[in-house]
């Protein structure tokens, strides 16, 4: 007796997908070898957050000293490059997890910044980024009126703050 099989045109490419998904679903780390040194190219870990004044970027650099990275400003790309080099204490490692080489990363930055304030600060193997925002772009909180309620006058906040500033 003769068993019959179906025709399946897409067993090769669900055949073809599933070796792609076991690809990337398994570490790169174990596919390569567990040699952290000579895997190159690295992300730090960022965070973004925001409040009235600022958007802030947190960028991780444990280990780093400040002459290892380099941070520009070009056309709204905010870059942070740099390199981090295994430096041998021991020829007795059992272990290497910490990425080393070079990394970058660049973040198109908002309309809403004002670039040319922007400052960055390095310290505990952070680099702290702080991007301030255009006044223009600034929340404020809008008077509603009563009907036949006059508008009262208004200080502008920024005008105030460069009032104070002269002082």
């Amino acid at each position: 007796m003769m068993n019959v099989m179906r025709y399946d045109p897409f067993r090769d490419l669900r055949n073809l997908q599933e070796e792609v998904n076991r690809l990337f679903t398994t570490s790169l780390a174990r596919a390569f070898g567990d040699e952290g040194i000579e895997r190159g190219a690295w992300t730090p870990n960022v965070d973004i957050y925001e409040d009235h004044d600022h958007i802030f970027i947190e960028a991780d650099l444990p280990g780093m000293r400040r002459e290892d990275f380099e941070l520009t400003l070009e056309n709204n790309v905010l870059t942070l490059r740099g390199e981090r080099r295994f430096e041998k204490k021991s020829e007795n490692y059992h272990r290497v997890e910490w990425p080393y080489g070079i990394f970058s990363r660049s973040f198109t930055l908002p309309q809403t910044v004002a670039t040319e304030g922007v400052t960055a600060e390095y310290r505990d193997g952070v680099l702290r980024i702080a991007l301030p925002k255009r006044e223009e772009v600034k929340a404020r909180r809008i008077e509603i009126l009563s009907e036949g309620e006059a508008p009262k006058p208004q200080v502008i906040e920024a005008e105030a703050k460069a009032a104070a500033a002269r002082s």
